[in-house]
């Protein structure tokens, strides 16, 4: 029998990255995903590399081995540390490009739909869209609009999908006029793995038929999800922008300028896309009501929606509770703390320096749980200490046990809370 043919995934362990790995391999592909090794061991369909190591093209001898077509589909919404937009989008691309025009591998870049003034990331985007379609290579760019799918969500479809399912009203930027042209990922992932079949050339707009506007985009979302009350609470505009600026200063959350500006403007494709689209690769991007009839809503999709503002709501009363414990174990007398553990098996234990020890310990995992970009060791941490807690000073002080405000009996409802928020901190 003779071997699959080999696909080379970039970003294949990206949200929309992920229908196309999936795609490629329902109409046999074999495929193999560039990921970063980050010190774990890597899966048998992985292979170990960085955009922001490989920008030459010899950086991608090894991983191109033995692979036919290659799809692009690694992007950043803003740049962090290393990971800036010249280099994942444009000069590790371009040498990736390069290579495999010397190698006579065919390329398809997933790129955006918008306008390079809405920011750096449509930008840089498509100046590498224009380079690569420069290159003597079989390629294919495709530039789809907002993707969804009914499998879950991701980024800025996350928090629409929960201002959609808020209680009582959905919630709505401004008066939700703005239309683009939604596409669900799997149709997106068809469409890929097509044009690893093809020798298509040029760019590709990609959306369902006709624009769609935000206010009825939510609404179906919401009919779907069958969360009662069909009216909305508008956001004025200029909370709205807040939002944005402060997301954008924070580097942090859905949103950014990029994107807002992108709604703002409007995501459309050119006219006749559509019909070229299923002219070219024989997939027609469905409308997302009829997406959403396909297959009905379960309650883990209103529990994903729901507790989109819980999760930060509950990680940021951990982090006030811990800030605000470890203040309170630095400043209280020694003399109320001795008086405090007199009489009981903490009296020996020098009582002063175990409470500002707490304090201290308090106050790191506050601060941990507030900046770090993956908390869950933290919490773990959390855990830890509140059980500590709870049997340590239960044992030496059961009178706490009944202070009529809690006390120590808070923490019973603190673990599992604590055990949710390991769960809800993981929002990839």
């Amino acid at each position: 029998m003779a071997e699959a043919r080999c696909a080379l995934v970039v970003g294949g362990r990206g949200f929309l990255g992920g229908f196309m790995v999936a795609a490629l391999r329902r109409r046999g592909w074999r495929v193999r995903v560039l990921t970063r090794p980050q010190g774990r061991r890597m899966n048998a369909d992985e292979v170990p590399g960085d955009l922001t190591r490989m920008l030459a093209e010899d950086d991608w001898a090894q991983a191109l081995d033995g692979v036919s077509v290659v799809v692009n589909a690694a992007g950043i919404l803003r740049e962090e540390g290393r990971q800036t937009f010249e280099d994942v989008h444009e000069r590790a691309p371009l040498a990736l490009a390069q290579a495999c025009a010397a190698r006579g591998i065919r390329f398809v870049q997933v790129s955006a739909l918008g306008h390079p003034d809405d920011g750096g990331f449509i930008a840089s985007k498509h100046r590498f869209d224009a380079a690569l379609l420069e290159l003597p290579i079989e390629a294919i760019v495709l530039r789809p609009s907002v993707a969804y799918s009914l499998r879950g969500s991701y980024g800025g479809t996350s928090l629409l999908r929960a201002l959609a399912a808020f209680p009582w009203r959905m919630l709505l930027p401004g008066d939700g006029h703005w239309t683009f042209q939604p596409l669900c990922a799997e149709d997106l992932g068809e469409v890929v793995a097509v044009a690893c079949e093809r020798g298509a050339r040029g760019t590709y707009d990609i959306g369902c038929e006709h624009p769609l506007a935000l206010r009825d985009y939510q609404s179906s979302w919401r009919r779907w999800l069958q969360i009662p009350g069909r009216c909305a609470w508008q956001v004025p505009l200029l909370l709205v922008r807040a939002q944005v600026a402060l997301g954008q200063w924070l580097g942090r959350g859905p949103v950014n300028r990029t994107i807002w500006n992108m709604l703002l403007r409007g995501n459309r494709t050119e006219a006749g896309a559509h019909q070229r689209v299923l002219d070219t690769f024989g997939v027609r991007v469905r409308a997302l009501d009829e997406v959403l009839q396909s297959e009905p809503s379960q309650m883990q999709d209103r529990w994903a929606a729901q507790l989109y503002f819980l999760a930060p709501w509950l990680q940021w009363s951990v982090v006030l509770l811990w800030l605000w414990s470890g203040v309170v174990g630095l400043v209280t007398p020694a003399a109320q703390i001795e008086a405090m553990a007199q009489g009981s098996a903490l009296a020996a234990a020098a009582p002063v320096a175990l409470a500002r020890a707490a304090g201290v310990l308090d106050l790191a995992l506050g601060l941990g749980l507030a900046f770090a970009p993956r908390p869950r060791g933290v919490v773990l941490a959390m855990l830890a200490c509140a059980t500590a807690y709870l049997v340590g000073f239960g044992l030496a002080l059961p009178v706490q046990f009944l202070d009529p405000l809690g006390g120590l009996l808070k923490n019973v409802v603190l673990i599992p809370a604590l055990a949710v928020l390991w769960v809800l901190v993981d929002r990839r």
